[in-house]
């Protein structure tokens, strides 16, 4: 019996609570083949990549280890790649429902659905 996954942190302020599908232009969806790209994949890459954040940053502010947030990179960035080579729609799941605190810097917080909690 595998071990159950451990709660993630998300923060990415662009997709919380929104699942969004970029596809190429001009070809209808349900002619392309899909990649999933898991929002924790997401968060990773955009910590990293769009804010320039070291892995064992990224690991804090996501609550998890730097190994794991290496693991998350390496598959978000193959499904990008893949994706943008291929021409195939890359779709991201959504956010979990937890309100989460954000332990990097940015003390507001934010529900599913990306509203700051003292904002309602």
């Amino acid at each position: 019996m595998s071990r159950p996954r451990k709660p993630r942190t998300c923060i990415c302020p662009h997709r919380a609570g929104f699942a969004a599908v970029f596809k190429p232009a001009g070809t209808p969806l349900m002619e392309l083949d899909l990649v999933r790209l898991a929002h924790d994949e997401l968060d990773a890459l955009h910590l990293c990549d769009g804010e320039g954040k070291t892995q064992e940053e990224a690991g804090v502010c996501l609550g998890v280890s730097r190994g794991t947030v290496q693991r998350l990179l390496a598959a978000a960035r193959s499904k990008v790649a893949q994706a943008l080579v291929q021409q195939k729609a890359l779709a991201i799941s959504g956010a979990p429902g937890a309100v989460t605190s954000f332990p990097c810097g940015n003390d507001t917080e934010r529900s599913a659905d990306g509203i700051a909690a003292g904002n309602r």
